[in-house]
């Protein structure tokens, strides 16, 4: 991975870690149409780069994050990543095995894309219009909703959005406690690829540190990626938010057949010739 292309995938990431239409995919695809060779230090890369969209959180909402008197908000994102960090420890690289293959997942984003297209029908009258309302029942809840984007193309944004209007929020707040359960999920990937994670590296096996470490250009390309996606996240957050009070979700499902529709095409026509 050159320079050019870290940046090109550290845009698409701060583009569409918060939209419902999974940056895993796109950063995948994405890879793919620039021949990126997928090794372990892109791959590393990628799930790294969270880090700078956490932070655009954080900066965007550091009222509700550093109200410390507000002990219930902490609570609530902590009790909703819990399931998360089970299933995630338990079957996220098995089922990344199995279903990380470029025509699952668009196959995968045009399916998510037909659910957007209605959800807006589906859950109607919320009862929940400020984030303080949300129980800790209902943040868990969310969680497990959450826990459907370890299938590739799903989008934790989207699932997590949908667990909360299911949960009787308005699609406002769901978006928003999305944002916010975003930031420990996020966090516990990135501590967990960093510090904890073997990656094989030829016949060494080393941590992710260690691999970040190992190669002056490796470390640069990662603080280069977190700032881009840091700056482009924020910018996303705030289009995201303005156009789903106005339009709703629907235009996302378009966004993710018509993607998802191109992409099958692609694959089937050109990458088995």
């Amino acid at each position: 991975m050159n320079t050019l292309e870290a940046i090109i995938i550290a845009v698409i990431e701060g583009l569409t870690e918060y939209l419902p239409i999974s940056s895993t995919a796109h950063m995948i695809f994405t890879g793919s149409l620039l021949g990126i060779e997928e090794n372990n230090f892109v791959k590393m890369f990628e799930y790294c780069i969270q880090f700078g969209a956490i932070l655009a959180v954080v900066v965007l909402y550091w009222k509700k994050f550093f109200d410390f008197k507000k002990i219930n908000f902490y609570l609530k994102l902590v009790c909703a990543v819990i399931p998360a960090l089970i299933l995630g420890k338990l079957f996220s690289d098995k089922i990344d095995d199995v279903l990380e293959k470029p025509e699952i997942i668009a196959i995968v984003l045009v399916l998510g894309g037909i659910v957007l297209l209605f959800i807006d029908r589906f859950f109607k009258n919320p009862t929940i219009l400020k984030e303080e309302n949300i129980t800790i029942k209902q943040a868990i809840t969310i969680g497990f909703w959450q826990c459907l984007a370890m299938m590739p193309g799903t989008s934790r944004s989207a699932a997590s959005i949908i667990g909360g209007m299911q949960q009787k929020l308005s699609r406002e707040v769901a978006a928003e406690f999305s944002f916010f359960l975003a930031v420990p999920t996020m966090l516990a990937v990135t501590v967990y690829s960093l510090t904890l994670k073997t990656w094989e590296e030829g016949d060494l096996k080393m941590k992710g540190y260690e691999l970040l470490l190992s190669n002056s250009e490796h470390f640069g390309l990662f603080i280069l990626g977190n700032i881009i996606a840091f700056v482009v996240s924020i910018f996303a957050i705030k289009f995201f938010v303005g156009v789903i009070k106005k339009h709703g979700f629907k235009i996302w499902g378009w966004y993710r057949i018509i993607i998802g529709t191109l992409l099958l095409i692609y694959f089937y026509f050109f990458q088995h010739k």
